[in-house]
């Protein structure tokens, strides 16, 4: 699994960084970052919480 971000959506709550804060951060901007890559398996089940409980909903699986 890939996660994106749709920027229009997006505040920088950082409710997917309590979630998963292995995934995902926020910058010294207050930008969300997402790390690289595919999200490692001991982190599905995290990330997954953190794109449901997106309060935005700007959180989505790529591909």
């Amino acid at each position: 699994m890939e996660v994106g971000v749709d920027r229009s959506l997006c505040e920088a709550n950082a409710v997917c960084v309590g979630f998963a804060p292995e995934v995902f951060d926020l910058d010294e901007d207050e930008e969300l970052v997402i790390a690289p890559g595919a999200v490692p398996e001991s982190q599905v089940e995290r990330v997954s919480q953190a794109l449901t409980g997106c309060p935005r909903n700007a959180l989505f699986k790529r591909g």
